[in-house]
């Protein structure tokens, strides 16, 4: 169990990190921010598969192309929603994911959810609009984009699990990263900002920490059990908040904190819960 503990706080923090550089890059325009993140991820996993004679078509090309779709969707608002939002509040919002995640799950997986799940989605979603609506200086766009960014993360939950284990989890990243290397690529060339010199260094981080973060956060659930490890996942939130609050200076109040508080407590209990 330690090491599990140990293989979920070295992910969140990789993500953590990865989401203050996106934050502190916000003057580069969102596709080239999904291109550079992209690109190094899709090398790692790509020499991955190569090298153990892994097919990277895998068995789902229609399935894995969907999820493919999706994730880039999410990506893509999520890093959008930056530039609207401070870091902690837009990781947080975005937990909202397995709310939708366990709603199309009803419909696309016909799996059921138990009368005290309902419960904590309705306090999340209270979070959310206390979070909101005592907070004048939360954006519309940023709420709009960083909560339609969980929407389709929720749908990327639920088509992981249609595609189970009947193709090897790098070859489902390996569709993701490189359909977002591809379309990040293209629109990067007709907005492209040419970065300036740490930038590149930056740039060049965000595909490093997030293809860590995954296989660390893979290990973790790898190595206990479910219930047991994914709750230490909310850490994210804690890190990316004080990063916030140190590195860009931002601003919460005691209603941000509350909203913050519901959200992340209820999706920690839905979490028990579903696992029990």
């Amino acid at each position: 169990m330690k090491k599990a503990i140990l293989f979920m706080l070295i992910s969140t923090a990789s993500f953590s990190l990865m989401n203050a550089f996106i934050k502190y890059l916000e003057h580069i325009p969102g596709f080239q921010l999904v291109f550079f993140r992209a690109v190094t991820s899709f090398i790692f996993a790509t020499t991955y598969l190569l090298k153990n004679n892994i097919s990277i078509l895998g068995n789902q090309r229609k399935l894995l192309s969907i999820r493919a779709i999706f994730g880039l969707i999410s990506m893509s608002l999520f890093f959008f929603s930056f530039k609207y939002l401070p870091i902690g509040t837009a990781v947080s919002l975005r937990y909202v994911a397995p709310i939708f995640a366990a709603i199309f799950a009803v419909f696309l997986l016909k799996e059921k959810l138990k009368p005290i799940q309902f419960l904590f989605f309705f306090i999340a979603f209270a979070g959310v609009i206390i979070l909101k609506g005592f907070n004048g200086n939360i954006s519309n766009t940023g709420m709009l984009l960083v909560i339609t960014a969980s929407v389709f993360t929720g749908l990327v939950y639920v088509f992981i699990r249609k595609i189970g284990m009947r193709d090897h989890p790098v070859v489902v990243v390996n569709y993701f990263m490189f359909l977002s290397t591809v379309i990040g690529g293209i629109i990067s060339l007709f907005i492209w900002i040419q970065p300036q010199g740490w930038d590149w260094v930056l740039l060049g981080s965000l595909g490093v920490f997030g293809y860590f973060g995954q296989v660390y956060m893979t290990k973790a659930f790898q190595a206990a059990a479910t219930n047991r490890v994914a709750p230490i996942k909310y850490t994210e939130v804690i890190f990316t908040i004080s990063i916030g609050v140190f590195w860009f200076q931002d601003d919460y109040s005691i209603w941000s904190f509350i909203g913050l508080f519901l959200i992340v407590g209820a999706l920690i209990a839905n979490t028990l819960v579903k696992k029990t």
